[in-house]
C-alpha cells in the first residue's frame, strides 16, 4: 500500500478522499493534516475526525494546521458544503480528538524521518505546505510525490470566472509550492478534471445508493448540498468530486490519460486572483509541474464503488 500523508480542508468531497485513501486498500495513510478552507479549522478537523470513523480507521492522527491563510482573510465555501462542510446533515460528534502536533510540523518532519517513503496528497488550500517550504525549501524533494487538487487548468472557475477555490482561497500559498515544484515531484489535479471525468450522475447516484452500506450512504449524503450548487451555478447533471479524483490518481497513477508537463504561475491579482497562469510558449521558463487533464471515468467510479461496497463484494 501506498504510504500517504493527506492535507485536507476537509468538506464533503474531501470526506470521500478521504474513505478512498483509509479504506480502498491502496493507501497507508500516516496521518491526516488540516487546514482552513471549505470551512474554518476546527469544523474541518472534526470533519476529518469523523470521516476516518466512518471509514473504519479512526486510529489515524489528526494534525490542525493554519488557520488562515497566509496573507488574506479565510473565505470558507460553506455556501457550497454547507455551514458543517458536510451537506448539514447532522453527523454526530468525532469519537477522537485531534493531536497536538501542528500540521505545518508534521508535514517538515515525518518526510525526514522517511526520506522518499512517503506521498503527499493536498486537498485544499496550499498553506500548510507553504509554510512548511518556508522552514525547509528542499521539503519536496523528501517526499516520494506529491500530488495536489488545485487550479483549473482550462480556465473555468467555480468560485470566480477564471479561479478554482483551493488555489483562490490562497495563491500566495499556490505561489510559494510552485515555486519550488518541478514536474517529476509535483502534480496538479483540478476541477477541470473533476468536470469532466468525476461528476456522479443521477445513475451513478443511485448506484452509491443501492451498495447499501454506511461508507456509500456517508459519501452521497455529505454531498447533497454540492449536488444543488453544482445543479444551479456550474450547470453539472450530477455533483463532482474535485479531491476523490486527486486520490484516485495518487493511488492508481495509472488513471491518467492525459497530462502535460509545463511551467505554472498564479495571478495574485484581484480580478483574477487565483487562476493559473500556464505558459506554453517555446520561450517559457522550464516546466515546474505536471497537470493532469483526463482521467478514466469508468476507472474512477470503479475505485470508488469498490471502496464503499460491502466487505466481501470488493
Amino acid at each position: 500500500m501506498l504510504p500517504l500523508i493527506v492535507d485536507t480542508d476537509t468538506g464533503s468531497d474531501d470526506a470521500v478522499a478521504l474513505l478512498l485513501a483509509a479504506a480502498s486498500g491502496r493507501g497507508d495513510v500516516r496521518a491526516v493534516t488540516t487546514v482552513a478552507g471549505n470551512v474554518p479549522l476546527a469544523t474541518g478537523t472534526r470533519n476529518a475526525l469523523i470521516s476516518l470513523v466512518v471509514a473504519g480507521r479512526g486510529d489515524i492522527p489528526v494534525h490542525p494546521g493554519c488557520e488562515r491563510p497566509m496573507t488574506r482573510l479565510l473565505s470558507t465555501a460553506q455556501h457550497v458544503h454547507g455551514h458543517d462542510g458536510m451537506g448539514d446533515i447532522g453527523l454526530p460528534a468525532p469519537e477522537h480528538a485531534p493531536q497536538s502536533e501542528h500540521a505545518v510540523d508534521v508535514l517538515v518532519h515525518h518526510p525526514r524521518r522517511h526520506p522518499g517513503e512517503l506521498t503527499l496528497v493536498t486537498l485544499g488550500p496550499l498553506t500548510n505546505l507553504a509554510v512548511a517550504l518556508l522552514r525547509d525549501r528542499n521539503l519536496l524533494d523528501r517526499y516520494r510525490h506529491v500530488y495536489c487538487m488545485a487550479g483549473a487548468a482550462d480556465m473555468r472557475g467555480n468560485i470566480s470566472a477564471t479561479a478554482e477555490f483551493n488555489v483562490w482561497a490562497d495563491p500566495e500559498a499556490a505561489r510559494v509550492v510552485l515555486e519550488s515544484a518541478t514536474p517529476d515531484k509535483v502534480t496538479w489535479i483540478g476541477w477541470d478534471v473533476s468536470r469532466k471525468d468525476a461528476v456522479m450522475t443521477p445513475a451513478d447516484q443511485l448506484w452509491l445508493e443501492q451498495l447499501d452500506t454506511p461508507m456509500a450512504a456517508f459519501a452521497h449524503r455529505v454531498n447533497r448540498k454540492v449536488a444543488a450548487w453544482a445543479r444551479n451555478v456550474t450547470g453539472l447533471d450530477g455533483y463532482d468530486l474535485p479531491d476523490p479524483v486527486a486520490m484516485a490518481v495518487a493511488l492508481r497513477p495509472e488513471l491518467i490519460v492525459e497530462q502535460e508537463q509545463v511551467h505554472v504561475d498564479v495571478s495574485l491579482g484581484d480580478e483574477t486572483c487565483g487562476q493559473l497562469i500556464i505558459d506554453r510558449r517555446r520561450s517559457a521558463p522550464a516546466p515546474n509541474v505536471t497537470l493532469v487533464r483526463r482521467v478514466d471515468e469508468h476507472g474512477f467510479k470503479q475505485l470508488l464503488f469498490d471502496t464503499c461496497a460491502p466487505e466481501g463484494h470488493r
